[in-house]
């Protein structure tokens, strides 16, 4: 398990992993944007992640990138397939290291589940002439869903140079600056679909049994913990369970095996194999809802875990690290709600004068009008109102 750090708030304890030293438990999930050109990054970006690192979060991920062209799910995402991406993405890592947290990358392929419409534009397969789109690959010829793309399954040689193109995408990462690696292993995506008897029905040494299908994620992530600094950490993104047969045993079994060749968080997502995702599920999502995976993962495979999900308060993300049921806290949709959200956590917590966080930018203004004793400076709500 990762070095602790000091007493008080656990949150808000530093965690020492490998070489890196996160300086809070707090994570901000990666979340794609849609709106990278040709793979680069965009003034989006930058402004979307840096406002998490001014805010205060300790680690701070890339939406999901793609490793080749092919990988991709929708127009807009980013990439790491040419090393021309990597300047755009400095710009980026250095701003976050300026702000005292540490940037994390997350790399994945789309697999079959390419060539999808933007989420606002309804989820589905694009539809567009052959010509204006790019080839999709996955483990057997297997579509996704209804009305999308039959892909053309993977031979021996795309599945070599598949795991050469995660390679490569990982050293781009380091010298883009990033100090995390995480592989998406989960919501349907290449590696998911490897491992999903669902998705893959090959017959051969990568198909049909447990063991088969765990072999393509086991050797890539073998080559990519190769690829990647020692000292560096790596994560990897599952679905815990998912809604196509995936159970939380087969995780157990996977992660043991992810930690035997190098990785040292595991993810914990659900989902996103038969459905887009989690909170797309017919089912209602409660507060933490894969907490528990998070939990069993960490005591029963003897690995650090990330915990995800419908986290939304400091008190909960606490009680979820007191409690020993992960390592770290991921924020998605909460920190889109609230970039500050690691700030708001250390007043709830009183780990910290309020804007101690913050830059002095900010904080020194905000402290300055608070002991001014301006009305509304600590709770606007509660401000009087002259009407």
């Amino acid at each position: 398990m990762p070095e602790q750090g000091k007493e008080g708030a656990r949150l808000f304890s530093p965690l020492n992993l490998r070489g890196v030293t996160l300086k809070n438990r707090i994570v901000i999930s990666p979340m794609a944007q849609y709106c990278a050109e040709g793979g680069f990054p965009t003034d989006w970006h930058f402004a979307h992640l840096g406002g998490f690192a001014i805010g205060g979060a300790g680690l701070i991920f890339t939406e999901s990138t793609k490793v080749e062209r092919r990988g991709l799910g929708s127009f807009g995402d980013l990439g790491l397939w040419d090393d021309s991406h990597i300047a755009p993405l400095r710009r980026i890592t250095d701003f976050l290291k300026q702000m005292g947290a540490k940037a994390g990358m997350q790399l994945n392929h789309s697999g079959r589940k390419a060539r999808s419409q933007r989420p606002w534009e309804g989820f589905g397969p694009i539809v567009a002439p052959e010509s204006e789109l790019w080839p999709m690959i996955a483990p057997s010829a297997v579509a996704h869903s209804k009305d999308w793309a039959v892909p053309r399954e993977m031979t021996g040689r795309d599945i070599s140079e598949n795991i050469e193109a995660w390679v490569a995408a990982a050293r781009r990462a380091h010298a883009a600056g990033f100090e995390v690696l995480e592989i998406h292993g989960a919501h349907g995506y290449l590696v998911h679909q490897f491992l999903s008897s669902y998705a893959n029905h090959r017959t051969d040494a990568y198909g049909g049994s447990l063991k088969n299908r765990m072999r393509f994620p086991l050797e890539l992530t073998e080559a990519v913990r190769n690829a990647w600094p020692a000292e560096l950490p790596l994560f990897f993104r599952v679905s815990a369970v998912d809604d196509a047969g995936w159970t939380l045993e087969d995780t157990l079994l996977l992660a043991r095996e992810l930690k035997a060749v190098g990785v040292d968080i595991i993810d914990c997502s659900s989902g996103g194999m038969a459905s887009r995702s989690p909170t797309a599920a017919q089912t209602q999502c409660v507060l933490g809802y894969q907490v528990p995976y998070a939990e069993s993962v960490r005591k029963h495979a003897g690995i650090a875990t990330m915990a995800v999900g419908l986290i939304v308060s400091g008190a909960q993300a606490e009680a979820i690290l007191v409690n020993e049921s992960a390592d770290l806290v991921a924020i998605g949709r909460q920190a889109l709600y609230d970039p500050f959200w690691a700030t708001h956590a250390a007043e709830e917590l009183a780990e910290y004068a309020q804007f101690e966080t913050l830059p002095k930018q900010y904080g020194w203004w905000l402290d300055r009008r608070k002991k001014a004793g301006f009305p509304g400076a600590v709770n606007p709500s509660q401000a009087d109102v002259a009407l």
